[in-house]
């Protein structure tokens, strides 16, 4: 399955330095731009595995929740 995210990069000390910005919490880096589209798709793959690992272990719930600012 296919799934198209934005990923938001940035030059930090001569680092590529990226997030996907539709899935907070997925950042990595590289030494060229290629190299950090494959550890965002591995930093990715790992979140995915996670998530997975803590639904089986838990039955999952849901609300709504109304924040004020």
């Amino acid at each position: 399955m296919e799934h198209h995210f934005t990923l938001d990069y940035w030059i930090d000390d001569n680092w590529y330095v990226g997030k996907l910005k539709e899935i907070p919490g997925v950042f990595s880096q590289g030494e060229t731009l290629n190299e950090l589209e494959e550890n965002i798709k591995d930093a990715y793959k790992l979140i995915l595995e996670e998530e997975s690992d803590i639904i089986i272990s838990n039955e999952k719930k849901s609300k709504d929740l109304v924040i004020q600012i």
